[in-house]
């Protein structure tokens, strides 16, 4: 994607700093962070200056790579890069690559690393191609937290679809749910959708059932971070609740993910470790002041605690399809999609 009629990749690496567009200083500054160490990969991980299943899995893979060559020890290279976000699918599938690779050379970990960004970027483009398929001239789709471009590589997976379909010159609109507690959508998906200029309007978490309820919503595209072997997917908290609510209204509720995010070792939702987080993520706020100087701002009761689960789990039953990059697979069918896909590849 283009800022400023510049092209960047959401992730890179130069020798051996990783390169990465800091996420959460957007949508109000655009900044590149360099990270010259796997130790500092890390944090920006932890801390969710990258964010997103495939920037995370690109993100992993490329620490280890700093790792391996910095001459740390790999076992204990990579169980902290693996703690980092515990809930992450692409981030243990892209780790575990580099990290076998290693055991062949540095070079070899190198080049894995630099191929599974190439193979996130890849996959997002024909996530969108197959999606836009199934957006009609018109509609008005509903996403939640941010699985744009800035959470891969390039492209995304939510909103690869859209960018497909609005490249097409279809007519859409789409709500974007501001996705407490970090307003990922208000703050990360609505600054791409107007830097591609995509109409639409930024949606209280809370209202997707009242404009489902008016007819206002046709479709609902999300993420995932881990999706398990029974179609069952973890994504940003509050899907969940999407999907109930697309439900009761027969609105079509999509998940778009590479088949990297798919778990074949995960039996169901149940078995997904959920990550929990700071509660001063629910309980502060920042942004800048009109002098462009960022605050921290209470927002809560100082009296009061908080609760801060970073996903749910919306299960097999209330998803309509799984858009990935080699075509849409409904939630039941995934091992025989994957065995077919895997096999093709191969030969």
């Amino acid at each position: 994607m283009k800022v400023n009629g510049i092209p960047y990749k959401t992730i890179w690496m130069e020798g051996k700093a990783v390169m990465m567009i800091d996420q959460n200083l957007l949508p109000f500054t655009f900044s590149i962070k360099k990270c010259d160490h796997y130790q500092s990969t890390c944090m920006a991980i932890k801390e969710m200056t990258v964010r997103g299943a495939g920037a995370i899995g690109a993100a992993g893979g490329y620490a280890m790579a700093q790792a391996l060559s910095a001459g740390e020890d790999p076992v204990r290279a990579k169980d902290t890069i693996l703690a980092t976000r515990p809930t992450a699918r692409d981030l243990f599938y892209a780790v575990e690559r580099v990290f076998q690779q290693g055991k062949v050379s540095i070079t070899a970990a190198l080049l894995e690393a630099d191929y599974i960004a190439r193979e996130n970027e890849s996959a997002g483009k024909a996530i969108g191609e197959w999606g836009n398929r199934l957006i009609k001239q018109g509609d008005r789709i509903l996403t939640h937290c941010n699985a744009g471009w800035l959470a891969f590589v390039d492209y995304g997976s939510a909103l690869a679809p859209i960018y497909s379909a609005h490249h097409d010159a279809k007519d859409i609109f789409v709500y974007v749910d501001e996705t407490r507690p970090r307003n990922q959508g208000a703050r990360l998906t609505a600054w791409e959708l107007s830097n591609q200029k995509v109409n639409h309007i930024i949606i209280p978490d809370n209202a997707g059932a009242l404009l489902m309820a008016k007819g206002l919503i046709d479709l609902v595209i999300t993420g995932a971070d881990r999706i398990a072997s029974n179609g069952d997917a973890a994504n940003k908290i509050g899907t969940l609740e999407k999907a109930i609510v697309a439900g009761y209204f027969n609105v079509p509720f999509y998940i778009a993910a590479p088949t990297s995010t798919i778990d074949l070792n995960t039996a169901t939702g149940k078995d997904i470790v959920i990550e929990e987080r700071s509660p001063d993520e629910i309980l502060w706020q920042s942004g800048p002041d009109e002098a462009g100087i960022t605050h921290n701002v209470r927002v809560a009761n100082p009296g009061s605690p908080a609760y801060n689960a970073a996903f749910d789990v919306t299960p097999a039953s209330l998803i309509k399809g799984i858009i990935t990059e080699y075509g849409i697979v409904e939630p039941g069918n995934l091992k025989e999609f994957l065995e077919i896909h895997q096999n093709i590849t191969r030969s």
